[in-house]
């Protein structure tokens, strides 16, 4: 309930803050998903929530736990995914560029995936090994070594030249960005994901590497089977006829140079919406907890006004006034679980003597949370009156 009533007074910049910590959650998650680390990501989100928790509860010792094994947890990351970690921060900057830079539209795809599709299949057909790589937007020089630079025009005689078994560059890959043949003889990281390669070669294992690193979509053929295999997005596919191989290539093109036209505002929400959905309530949770009830706030309490007990023979008679109003600054999760029981007014009379005292109040006679500053009193005096058990006391 505190969470909806907070969301009502946030501000624009706050809107703005929980929306970027929402894009970088998002994109960490997609991350994840992509490379398969969904269940180191689900450990660290536990250990994430109960951080939270124990902090909204002021829970210190699991706070304090939790914190150190964070700073554990992190160097582990980075050890254990130094190269992915790599590839992320680089496709944020390549982000960031594209959305300076206008979409740009691949011309001649249509042309791209006729001739594509006739020269695979003739090439399977007579059992020729074929290696093609089609850049998507990743970048692609740390996978990719060696080749020869070309720069050629997509065609059928082109790529048939370079992929017969007599050529110099047969056994590697071939690149196409666009409509262009920039290299071949490419060589390209190896999957260990044998389950996938079960009975495949090298050719298969250099496609689902490089597709296991990047967006590239990578076309192998066999030349012991004649079989056309495809490799994206980490997964490794044996197709059954030249219909599949057209409809993965549109769905390629369409994904990297989406027309404008047909593209909705509908297909981008549903895309990932599991992610989207996360991202933005650990953004808004994130927000709450760190920032929201970490702001300073004043709060106001009534205290009564307590005394120790008097030497014997002594009582009072006065005290004026019985309560006062105390006003401290903290944080506002410091608050959730203090009243006025956490919170105590003593007046010092442990050596009083008969009489009228005016006892000012202030931090030397009210404990409180350390967490808290109190601010002001209201009153700042008490006014008291001590007298003989039996007698009056002027």
């Amino acid at each position: 309930m505190d969470l909806f009533l907070s969301l009502k007074d946030i501000t624009f910049a706050e809107i703005v803050d929980i929306l970027l910590m929402a894009i970088l959650i998002y994109a960490v998650l997609v991350w994840f998903k992509r490379k398969k680390a969904v269940f180191v990501l689900t450990g660290i989100i536990i250990c994430g929530v109960f951080y939270l928790l124990a902090y909204q509860l002021n829970l210190f010792l699991i706070t304090y736990v939790l914190r150190a094994f964070f700073a554990v947890i992190l160097i582990a990351v980075i050890v254990i995914f130094r190269e992915e970690l790599r590839d992320l921060f680089e496709q944020i900057a390549l982000w960031s560029i594209r959305q300076g830079s206008k979409s740009r539209k691949f011309s001649g795809s249509l042309r791209n995936i006729e001739i594509l599709v006739r020269t695979v299949n003739d090439l399977a057909k007579e059992k020729v090994g074929v290696l093609i790589v089609l850049k998507g937007k990743n970048m692609l020089a740390r996978r990719m070594e060696g080749g020869i630079d070309l720069n050629g025009d997509l065609s059928e005689p082109l790529l048939k030249s370079l992929l017969d078994p007599h050529s110099e560059g047969h056994d590697g890959a071939i690149l196409i960005e666009d409509n262009r043949v920039k290299q071949f003889g490419c060589h390209l990281p190896l999957s260990k994901d044998f389950t996938q390669l079960k009975g495949k070669g090298t050719r298969h294992a250099a496609a689902l590497g490089l597709a296991e690193y990047t967006d590239a979509l990578c076309i192998a053929v066999s030349e012991e089977r004649g079989t056309i295999s495809v490799a994206y997005m980490g997964q490794l596919m044996t197709l059954t006829d030249s219909a599949q191989l057209t409809e993965l290539l549109e769905t390629f093109y369409n994904r990297i140079a989406p027309d404008p036209l047909k593209t909705s505002w509908r297909d981008a929400v549903k895309k990932n919406y599991w992610e989207k959905a996360i991202a933005i309530g650990l953004a808004v949770s994130l927000w709450f907890v760190l920032v929201h009830e970490s702001n300073l706030v004043h709060r106001t309490f009534i205290l009564p006004v307590e005394y120790p007990r008097l030497s014997p023979g002594l009582t009072v008679t006065e005290l004026a006034p019985k309560n006062i109003k105390a006003t401290f600054l903290g944080a506002r999760n410091s608050f959730h679980f203090i009243n006025e029981k956490n919170i105590r007014l003593t007046l010092p009379l442990i050596d009083a003597k008969p009489g009228i005292r005016t006892i000012p109040i202030g931090d030397n006679n009210i404990s409180y949370p350390k967490e808290m500053t109190l601010e002001k009193v209201e009153p700042d005096l008490v006014r008291v009156t001590i007298k003989i058990e039996g007698k009056e006391t002027q």
